[in-house]
């Protein structure tokens, strides 16, 4: 399952990393996970922050008859 969470990742990384970086340059690998890093730093912001604007919004409509 862990892999193929990785997989994915990996997979939507190389395709974002090919828009700046020719597949065949010596650094691609190197971009290449430094963009999956940044996935997961954003997914990871999603996911601590989203509950919080969950709360937010219910709250406005608990407030408002």
């Amino acid at each position: 399952m862990l892999g193929w969470i990785v997989r994915v990742l990996l997979i939507a990384a190389g395709v974002v990393t090919s828009w700046f970086v020719a597949r065949d340059a010596a650094v691609f690998g190197v971009a290449q996970v430094m963009v999956a890093l940044v996935l997961i730093t954003a997914i990871v912001a999603i996911l601590a922050f989203w509950p919080s604007q969950w709360a937010i919004t219910m709250n406005r409509f608990r407030r408002s008859p």
